[in-house]
């Protein structure tokens, strides 16, 4: 099942590659800005991102460390990165095809390891967890944004199941308090998480992963019949004749460090 998921993943972001690179709530961002800011980088720093997607926080991290490798499963996704990172002049970054799961690196390497929007795609994020821990120096420190589905279980049904409509690819978001019990129990020390208000419009949302038209309808529809204790809680804006406009989902960031003594 893993393999297959993971081949969905390949299919998805091949087909829509470019859309990721351009794709503002990944380009841009307070979610961005706060990474940059809380990395502590410094020009002897060797830092792994890993699923790295457009290559925004690769990009992003270049001009301040000694080296960035920039990790991707897709092939697609790692060219356009590279096209993006390398055209705005950083030559300090290496492009590796992996897999997040089982990184091709050895134990101990890396100052930083920074994973951003891309989690909810890892069949098994506890393995992701481990395995960045593996790879991280003692003292290095985790930097994970993801989206993540709210506490209420009726409330995490609807919206990891919206997510797997629109995206076949889609495996969870994770709770808040899963997270910390994953980063916990794999043996990272937890310092820092803060929530972000996430505002998907429904088109953009729908177009950025090349969603039929059909499928969209269909898609519109069953969020638009959820009860309205649902609908509040995901804040839908409706237009007058309706459409269903926006909704408002959470990311959040976190920091977490490998123990000296790990």
């Amino acid at each position: 099942m893993s393999d297959v998921i993971k081949s969905q993943v390949q299919k998805q972001f091949a087909k829509n590659a470019g859309k990721y690179v351009t794709s503002a709530g990944h380009a841009t961002g307070a979610d961005l800005e706060l990474l940059v800011a809380s990395s502590q980088a410094t020009p002897d720093m060797n830092v792994l991102d890993i699923a790295t997607g457009g290559g925004h926080v690769a990009n992003a991290l270049a001009p301040l460390v000694q080296r960035v490798t920039a990790l991707d499963l897709t092939k697609e996704m790692l060219q356009a990165a590279e096209q993006f990172i390398l055209g705005n002049g950083h030559d300090n970054v290496d492009f590796v095809a992996g897999d997040a799961e089982k990184l091709p690196f050895d134990d101990d390497v890396f100052d930083l390891v920074t994973c951003r929007i891309a989690a909810h795609h890892f069949p098994d994020v506890s393995s992701f967890v481990h395995e960045a821990l593996r790879v991280m120096k003692p003292g290095g420190r985790l930097l994970l944004i993801d989206n993540v589905a709210p506490e209420r279980d009726e409330n995490d049904q609807f919206y990891n199941e919206v997510e797997k409509c629109r995206d076949a690819s889609h495996v969870r978001a994770w709770r808040k308090t899963e997270w910390i019990h994953m980063l916990e129990d794999a043996g990272f020390r937890m310092e820092a998480m803060v929530s972000f208000q996430k505002r998907f419009k429904f088109e953009e949302w729908c177009n950025r992963a090349a969603l039929p038209e059909q499928e969209r309808g269909v898609l519109e529809a069953s969020m638009l019949s959820a009860p309205s204790i649902i609908r509040k809680f995901f804040d839908f804006e409706v237009t007058t004749n309706g459409k269903l406009d926006s909704f408002q989902g959470e990311s959040v960031y976190i920091q977490a460090t490998k123990p000296t003594h790990v």
